[in-house]
């Protein structure tokens, strides 16, 4: 009988958001791939900062967290056929 090893499940060492800018309203907008967290901002660099935030509020507290936040810019396009 061959020998069965457990697998150990780590926690995921990144986390990725999605990032897509707003038409409508204007500014941009963020949901992390997998998780509950979602958030806005009204420029790139604020998005950056409320990700961030988000993210320390998401996992206030605790220990197996990512250890990475990846941005994923997303540019939608339509063509007109």
């Amino acid at each position: 009988m061959p020998c069965m090893l457990a697998t150990v499940t780590s926690p995921a060492t990144e986390i990725v958001f999605e990032v897509s800018e707003d038409e409508v309203a204007g500014g941009y907008s963020a949901s992390a791939i997998g998780y509950g967290i979602h958030t806005q901002g009204e420029t790139i660099e604020e998005i950056r900062e409320n990700v961030r935030e988000a993210f320390e509020c998401y996992f206030d507290g605790e220990v197996a967290r990512p250890e990475l936040i990846r941005l994923h810019f997303v540019h939608g396009e339509v063509l007109v056929l």
